[in-house]
């Protein structure tokens, strides 16, 4: 059988502007989409209302247009999406791969938070839906970047959650759930989502779903190695200016800085950057911005 068309995607959650490390994040995405001869993506993933920012997936999509960073359909929305979830859900409990779970952050301490057995009853809380995670599950996959990665995750993540007690959608499971039902064939993103990926993958294969390659860039981080979400150092990008900042991400993924240096506009700059793009340059490390 032939590969399937390369379908790769950008994911950002609405909890602020998009910053230099989404723009790199996005840009390197975008350019493995296009080297492939294939399309690009957006997902909003607003799946966690208390931590969403109003109006802040409008202002994340006017800056990747600005940016030509442009989706080639149209923009999906995990909020939009609910009864995908709940139906794989449903299918795990029927298999009884998932179960309800009432133990409380407290109640996990004492095992760094690693849940291998419930030590609270339900019925007098509100209960999460966790994934039983099996003693073997051992993973291993290939990163296009980072090589050989192995997992145990029964003893270093333990069953996990697929549904909070609060009522909202866990990031795993409606990641996986909209990754397979997207048809997306390649997951390009930052490498503090590395460590998720075995989990994904254990999903992908209790929902009986195929598991996209994985490509995890090195995460841009300020002088004191904090990611830029979390730093002072993650100033919103300049709409109106986008020629630095491309050029910038362009440097810190690794490529030739001069294929760059003549494009005049965004257009120009997007094309010059496909047309030299080279995945092999691709950093496994970078160093923290200046302080």
């Amino acid at each position: 059988m032939s590969p399937l068309p390369y379908r790769g995607r950008f994911a950002p959650s609405p909890t602020g502007p998009l910053h230099y490390g989404s723009l790199y994040a996005a840009f390197g995405s975008w350019l493995l989409a296009r080297s492939h001869g294939g399309q690009w993506c957006v997902r909003i993933e607003d799946i966690d209302p208390p931590r969403e920012v109003a109006g802040a997936a409008a202002a994340q999509l006017r800056t990747l247009e600005a940016f030509g960073l442009v989706a080639d359909e149209p923009i999906v929305r995990q909020s939009q999406r609910y009864p995908l979830y709940a139906d794989a859900l449903a299918r795990l409990l029927d298999q009884g791969r998932a179960f309800a779970c009432a133990c409380s952050r407290s109640e996990l301490a004492a095992s760094g938070g690693i849940h291998h057995q419930c030590l609270h009853p339900p019925g007098d809380r509100p209960v999460a839906y966790r994934l039983r995670v099996e003693p073997t599950a051992l993973v291993s996959f290939d990163d296009g970047l980072q090589g050989r990665i192995t997992q145990d995750v029964h003893a270093e993540v333990g069953d996990f959650v697929l549904k909070r007690a609060d009522g909202y959608w866990a990031y795993q499971l409606a990641v996986v759930v909209d990754d397979a039902e997207q048809g997306m064939t390649d997951v390009v993103r930052g490498a503090d989502l590395l460590d998720s990926t075995p989990r994904q993958i254990l999903l992908q294969r209790a929902l009986d779903l195929p598991t996209p390659r994985y490509l995890h860039l090195p995460l841009i981080t300020d002088a004191q190695r904090r990611k830029l979400s979390k730093s002072e150092a993650a100033r919103p990008l300049d709409d109106a200016d986008p020629l630095p900042a491309l050029r910038c991400a362009w440097r810190d993924l690794g490529q030739a800085p001069q294929a760059l240096a003549t494009a005049g506009s965004v257009d120009a700059l997007l094309a010059a950057a496909v047309a030299a793009f080279r995945a092999e340059r691709l950093p496994r490390q970078l160093q923290p911005l200046p302080g």
